[in-house]
């Protein structure tokens, strides 16, 4: 312990980089933990691959909702491939260091395919909104061009806010200690060993980041107020539950991902918890980009239809 603790000092007294505390400091937990998540990503990058391959192999698949879906296990992959690696590597590794630029760049892109993946599920909420509310018009208000723009606007917005705050973090001094009490370098974490004045930047990063997260949420918030009111003016049960059970899958991974982005972000830094906070931020980092695929596709006939088809021709 008293070596780790000199090691953690004389890297710390370098201006070359950070230490990430890791999931757990017990060594006896780092081979079963790395076992799992390597379990994990593999399922994550197969399933979302799957149903990726499993919408453009499928003719009748080529429609807006989708289309979206294939983006968001893109965005997916990506999103839970700038966090994992790094972390199965730094689990075998005795000292769990990244560069400052890797810093940077790591807390860029996560935050970019984040951003990314709130802003599709908001993209599908508005989709479902027009396909319940409004059929008749669904064709010409999801229109291929529409959708696109929709897509680009998701990542645009994104990239800016995630360009944003990196440049915010980039002009913060870090003079103390430079270990980050986490397994990939995050806002808080970071923030929190900075010795220049973080107030402004605090206040800055929390209004910009309730603008950034809370739009698409709100827009969730909306779609699914007016679906709920104009399912309940259906008269027959039956109608009610195929109008429900269209949404249920969207729903599901709607409250995963920002259930626990909201406990991890939207708090104080000074009731940051190391253990909580982690094991929140693996709930939308890596489990429900894992669970994603098997979410819209398990209760998904179309789905279904379309990884049977894949299968076929992956056979024939």
């Amino acid at each position: 312990m008293k070596a780790r603790d000199m090691e953690i000092k004389n890297y710390s007294s370098s201006d070359s980089g950070f230490l990430l505390l890791g999931l757990s400091s017990n060594p006896q937990l780092q081979t079963p933990l790395f076992a799992n998540f390597l379990i994990m990503y593999v399922i994550t990058v197969v399933g979302n691959v799957l149903i990726i391959l499993a919408i453009c192999s499928d003719s009748r698949l080529h429609t807006p909702m989708y289309f979206f879906l294939s983006n968001l296990s893109f965005t997916d992959i990506c999103f839970t491939t700038v966090i994992v690696p790094n972390m199965l590597v730094n689990l075998l590794s005795e000292v769990k260091s990244i560069s400052y630029v890797g810093c940077l760049v790591q807390m860029y892109f996560f935050m970019a395919f984040g951003n990314t993946d709130s802003y599709l599920l908001a993209s599908m909420a508005i989709d479902r909104l027009v396909a319940i509310c409004n059929p008749f018009h669904y064709d010409v208000v999801m229109n291929p061009r529409r959708c696109l723009l929709m897509l680009l606007a998701s990542c645009t917005i994104s990239h800016l806010h995630s360009m944003f705050r990196v440049l915010l973090m980039s002009r913060l001094s870090f003079c103390a200690s430079h270990v980050i009490k986490h397994f990939f370098c995050d806002t808080q974490p970071v923030l929190k060993l900075s010795c220049s004045d973080i107030s402004s930047s605090q206040t800055v990063i929390m209004t910009e980041t309730l603008a950034v997260i809370v739009t698409p949420f709100l827009c969730i918030l909306f779609s699914y107020l007016r679906i709920i009111v104009t399912v309940l003016r259906i008269p027959s049960v039956a109608g009610k539950w195929k109008a429900f059970s269209t949404c249920g899958s969207h729903l599901t991974v709607v409250i995963l991902f920002y259930g626990s982005i909201t406990y991890v972000y939207f708090r104080p830094l000074s009731m940051y918890s190391v253990v909580k906070d982690r094991v929140a931020t693996l709930m939308y980092t890596v489990v429900t980009p894992m669970l994603n695929p098997f979410i819209y596709s398990l209760r998904n006939t179309d789905m279904k239809r379309g990884l049977r088809k894949l299968r076929d021709r992956i056979h024939s």
